[in-house]
C-alpha cells in the first residue's frame, strides 16, 4: 500500500518535474531558457536584445550570454517603476499587478515584479516540497491536522492603485489553492496580514492554541516569538504551567523553514518545541524559489531546475570585475563560491539576486547558501544593507552632535535568553554625550528605512543596536596587528555577519567581548 501511494505521489505534477530534471538537468535548463526567450520576444526587452533570434540559435545559452549582459536592480529600477504604473509588455508579457519588496521600503526600496507565472511556479514548488517529504517518510500524520503558515503582509499600493505590494510570502498566501484554505489553513489571511506584528502574532496564538497543528511553515525568527506567545496564552487560558510547544501542539510533525538560515536557530527551536519533529529548509527570495531540502539527513538543498528560473553562476571573486565568467549548471564545481544570477518568468534577465551559493553536489545539483554578495547583515532576516547602516550612523551623528572616524557592525553574540541584535564598534572623533541616545537614533532610522528590520523590532524578535565606544586609533591598531601591508587601499570592513573582525579588534584592544 505504501509503495503504491508513493508511486502515485511521484507521478503528480510537482514531483514529476523534479524526477524529470534530475534525469536531464542541463537539457531542462536549456529548454527552459529557450521557452522564456520565446515567451518574452515581443516585450520591450525582447525586441531590444533580440530574444526571438537568440531563441532560434543552436546554442541558446551561448547566444544569450553574448547578447544579454548581467543586470543589477539599478539597471531595472526605472522599468520596474513603469510596470508598477501599469505599463504592459515591458520585461514580461502583459501587465503585472503584484510586487514583492526585496529590500528597503515600499517607497524607495527594491520592488520586484511578480508575474502570475512565477506565483504558479512557486506554488507548485511548495507543493513539491511537501510531496517529496511524504514520499520519503510516508508520514501521513502530517495530513490529519492543520497547517500554520506565517506570511508577511501585503497591501494595495496607494501610489499605484490596483497593485499589491509586500512580502513574497504574503503574495503566495493570497494565491494559495482553494483546497489548502478549506482543509488545512489554520489562520485566515485577514489575520496573517495584520500590519502590527505584535498584534498579529498574539491573534495567531489566540486562534491556534487549542488547534491540532501538524505543520509549521515560517521563518525561524518569527517562530520563536510566536512560541513564547503561544505558551503564555495556553497557560492563561487553561491555568496550566506548560513550558514547551510540544505540550500545546503534541501532534506537531514538521517545521519547514525559509527566509533565514535554519542553522542559526535549530538549537533554540528544538529547546522551545520540546518534542522530536522533522525540519526542512527551503531557499527562496522575492525573485523566485530556488531550492529545497529533499533529504532529512542532508542540510544541502536540491536546486530546482524547472521552476521558471534559468540560473547563471559567477565565481564570487570575479563578480565585480569588468568581464566576469558566466557559468551554467553544466560548468559548476562543488565547493566553489558563486554569485547567483537568474532569468525568470517574471521578466528578470541575468539578474543579480545578491546571494553567494556553493554546490555540495553536482549529481544531483545541491547547494548551500554561503551569504550575501554585498555589504549586508541578514543573519536573522533583518536584511540591513551597508548604505542603510551608513545613513543611520549619519542620522545619529546629526541628532547628537557626534562625529565618527571608523566603525564596524556585526551580529551580536546571543547568550541564553538574549535577543539577536547588532553590535556597533565605533571610533568617534567627537563622541556623543549620551551613548544610549545615540543608539536610539540608530534604531529609529533603521526602522524608518528598512521594512524587514522594523517588523522584527516591532515584534520584539530583534534587539536594538548596542554601541561599543573604541579609543582613538583603535582601528589603526587592528590594521597594524592583522595586516601585512597597509596602504591607501587598505579598508576597514564595515559590516560582517561573522564576528571574526570584531573579535580581532576587541582582542587587540584588550576589551571585553
Amino acid at each position: 500500500m505504501n509503495d503504491a501511494l508513493r508511486s502515485v505521489l511521484r507521478r503528480l505534477g510537482p514531483l514529476a518535474k523534479v524526477e524529470s530534471f534530475k534525469k536531464e538537468p542541463v537539457a531542462t535548463q536549456r529548454r527552459l531558457l529557450r521557452s522564456l526567450l520565446k515567451r518574452a520576444a515581443d516585450t520591450e526587452w525582447g525586441r531590444s536584445y533580440g530574444f526571438a533570434d537568440i531563441a532560434d540559435a543552436d546554442n541558446v545559452v551561448e547566444a544569450y550570454q553574448e547578447r544579454v549582459p548581467l543586470h543589477t536592480y539599478e539597471d531595472i529600477r526605472e522599468d520596474a517603476t513603469r510596470v508598477r504604473r501599469g505599463a504592459a509588455d515591458v520585461m514580461w508579457p502583459g501587465r503585472i499587478s503584484n510586487f514583492a519588496v526585496s529590500s528597503g521600503t515600499v517607497s524607495d526600496g527594491k520592488i520586484i515584479p511578480v508575474s502570475q507565472e512565477i506565483i504558479d511556479s512557486n506554488r507548485a514548488f511548495s507543493m513539491g516540497t511537501g510531496f517529496n517529504y511524504l514520499v520519503n517518510t510516508f508520514n501521513i500524520q502530517l495530513l490529519l491536522g492543520k497547517h500554520l503558515t506565517l506570511p508577511g503582509r501585503i497591501d494595495e499600493d496607494e501610489n499605484f492603485p490596483g497593485t499589491l505590494v509586500g512580502e513574497i510570502s504574503g503574495l503566495l498566501a493570497e494565491n494559495a489553492p482553494g483546497y489548502f484554505r478549506a482543509i488545512f489553513q489554520a489562520v485566515p489571511n485577514e489575520v496573517s496580514f495584520i500590519p502590527n506584528w505584535e498584534e498579529k502574532l498574539q491573534k495567531i496564538a489566540d486562534r491556534t492554541v487549542d488547534m491540532d497543528i501538524r505543520l509549521l511553515v515560517m521563518a525561524p525568527t518569527w517562530a520563536l516569538v510566536l512560541f513564547d506567545k503561544l505558551i503564555d496564552t495556553y497557560n492563561r487560558r487553561h491555568g496550566a504551567s506548560v513550558s514547551t510547544v510540544g505540550e500545546v501542539w503534541p501532534n506537531l510533525q514538521l517545521f519547514i523553514a525559509g527566509g533565514v538560515a535554519l542553522r542559526s536557530y535549530r538549537d533554540l527551536l528544538d529547546a522551545q518545541i520540546g518534542i522530536d519533529i522533522d525540519y526542512l529548509e527551503t531557499y527562496g527570495a522575492s525573485e523566485g524559489f530556488f531550492s529545497f531540502q529533499n533529504e532529512l539527513d542532508d542540510p544541502s538543498m536540491l536546486l530546482h531546475l524547472d521552476n521558471g528560473v534559468f540560473y547563471e553562476f559567477v565565481p564570487a571573486e570575479e563578480q565585480y570585475t569588468d568581464n566576469p565568467t558566466r557559468l551554467t549548471i553544466e560548468d559548476v564545481e562543488p565547493g566553489v563560491r558563486y554569485a547567483l544570477y537568474i532569468t525568470s518568468c517574471s521578466g528578470l534577465w541575468s539578474y543579480d539576486v545578491g546571494d553567494v551559493i556553493r554546490f555540495t553536489s553536482v549529481d544531483p545539483y545541491k547547494i548551500l547558501v554561503a551569504g550575501r554578495t554585498s555589504e549586508m547583515l541578514d543573519k536573522y532576516g533583518e536584511a540591513v544593507f551597508g548604505d542603510e547602516a551608513r545613513a543611520a550612523l549619519k542620522h545619529a551623528c546629526e541628532q547628537t552632535g557626534a562625529h565618527v572616524s571608523h566603525y564596524h557592525v556585526t551580529s551580536r553574540t546571543v547568550e541564553d535568553g538574549d535577543l539577536p541584535g547588532h553590535q556597533w564598534l565605533v571610533e568617534f572623533e567627537t563622541a556623543p554625550s549620551d551613548i544610549t541616545v545615540f543608539e536610539e537614533h540608530l534604531d529609529i532610522h533603521l526602522q524608518d528605512v528598512n521594512r524587514h528590520y522594523q517588523i522584527r523590532r516591532e515584534a520584539k524578535a530583534f534587539a536594538g543596536p548596542s554601541v561599543d565606544v573604541l579609543p582613538e586609533g583603535a582601528f589603526y591598531q587592528w590594521l597594524k596587528a592583522t595586516k601585512d601591508n597597509i596602504s591607501g587601499q587598505t579598508k576597514v570592513p564595515r559590516m560582517s555577519e561573522e564576528r571574526t573582525v570584531a573579535e580581532e579588534i576587541l582582542d587587540v584592544l584588550g576589551m571585553k567581548r
